[in-house]
């Protein structure tokens, strides 16, 4: 294991979770209800971001797929990964310019930026069984998100700082300084990926095949991946599980910040909450890494499971900000670590092989599922009148995902995922 990449590889994580902190979770969704929303009625704007949600994740459903067959085909997963981060630093630059009343064009660049965040993170989860042994990918994986959960934390105190003192900073309004705090995303960024994209080489692969080749044998792989998926019962079984859970886990991120401000939560107390859910994220994601090597992945992952549902069940009773601040420690607790355990179990029940071309499947098959988190949202929300039902809905996502999760055999997924090894890698060559 390359400790020079290893922690290369850790370091995008502290940037493009910035995104995901400033962008997906604490100050667009308060910016896109009071300012790009201005004039739509009580509650639509929060369906409104459901909906945004749920169309930037079927877009990166229907590109991550091919993209990961192309990139383990052409080993090319650096380059992809880095057009994606790019791709989401510019819709974060473009953000400046979005004003009152703005909310399409806010939706558009939201959609972008998260086609850029969640394509870059298929290549970016696939190196990981690239670059780090079996044995080490729970800690290793744990250690990038707790790197994420700190630089998006340091990140979001400054763009706070930058908001609530806007004329300290000599911003003329506050409107200005939060357009502003979308560009330090986007510099951030761009920034924090380059020690990654110097550290790390895309491995040789066959690239004298024209690029329409290429793409042709991408959808015949994807085509293939579902079939192939079917040899690994276990790792079948974890999907189906992965879907309903992730789902429940990703509508809590992209929703939690505009429910609350639906629901009267000052904008200030909202993301402050959501700057404490970093902070306490940091170091309980690294024990979280470590509690799973200790009491076993799948022990691991039941436990923050079990602490979502509790979660969502007080957050339908939630009324003020103290509130919203319990939560959002309860949040941290687990939120880092849930993710990422469940990504190295992913990688454990993987072929070595075609490890980019499953992982660009579960971004497929996730992303279609996660979708629903926030689509429901939107719904309930929309057809009752009552974001409070929206939120208690996803509830039903953790409690399937957890049922699922229990007929899931790890020892024996591993033992399929290598056993299929050699075939796999004698088809890849084939192919090839």
């Amino acid at each position: 294991m390359n400790q020079r990449q290893v922690r290369a590889w850790v370091t995008y994580d502290w940037a493009n979770s910035a995104f995901a902190t400033t962008m997906m979770a604490a100050v667009m969704p308060v910016f896109y209800e009071s300012v790009a929303g201005a004039g739509l009625a009580e509650g639509v704007a929060a369906s409104y971001w459901g909906y945004t949600q749920t169309i930037a994740m079927l877009c990166v459903a229907l590109l991550s797929p091919v993209l990961g067959a192309i990139a383990d085909y052409r080993g090319s997963k650096l380059r992809f990964l880095s057009v994606f981060a790019l791709v989401g630093a510019l819709s974060c630059l473009a953000s400046f310019f979005i004003g009152e009343g703005d909310w399409l064009t806010a939706s558009l660049l939201v959609i972008l930026g998260t086609i850029g965040f969640s394509g870059g993170n298929t290549f970016y989860d696939a190196l990981l069984a690239d670059l780090v042994p079996e044995r080490e990918r729970d800690v290793v994986s744990a250690r990038g998100y707790a790197f994420g959960y700190l630089g998006g934390g340091l990140l979001l105190a400054l763009n706070i700082a930058m908001i609530e003192g806007w004329s300290f900073f000599g911003f003329p309004d506050k409107t200005t300084a939060t357009q502003t705090v979308f560009v330090t995303v986007g510099v951030w960024w761009i920034v924090f990926s380059l020690p990654l994209l110097r550290a790390v080489k895309d491995r040789p692969a066959n690239r004298s095949v024209p690029i329409l080749a290429v793409i042709r044998t991408g959808f015949q792989r994807n085509l293939a991946t579902l079939r192939r998926v079917r040899q690994y019962p276990e790792l079948s079984k974890y999907m189906l599980s992965y879907w309903f859970f992730n789902d429940g886990i990703n509508t809590i991120i992209v929703m939690a910040t505009i429910y609350g401000a639906s629901i009267g939560i000052g904008t200030t107390h909202l993301i402050i909450a959501l700057l404490i859910t970093q902070f306490v994220g940091y170091p309980c994601t690294l024990l979280f890494g470590r509690l799973a090597v200790r009491l076993g992945s799948k022990q691991a992952l039941y436990l923050s499971l079990c602490l979502y549902v509790l979660i969502v069940m007080l957050g339908y009773f939630m009324t003020t900000e103290i509130h919203f601040y319990a939560l959002a420690i309860m949040v941290g607790l687990v939120q880092g670590g849930s993710q990422a355990v469940a990504r190295s179990i992913y990688a454990n029940l993987t072929p070595p092989p075609r490890r980019a071309e499953f992982f660009g499947f579960l971004s497929l098959s996730s992303k279609f599922s996660a979708s629903a988190g926030p689509f429901l949202f939107g719904l309930v929300g929309t057809l009752t009148g009552s974001v409070r039902l929206g939120i208690l809905a996803v509830l039903a996502f953790f409690v399937i995902g957890i049922l699922l999760l229990m007929q899931v055999n790890l020892n024996k997924g591993r033992e399929e995922a290598l056993a299929g090894e050699n075939g796999d890698a004698g088809g890849a060559a084939i192919s090839a």
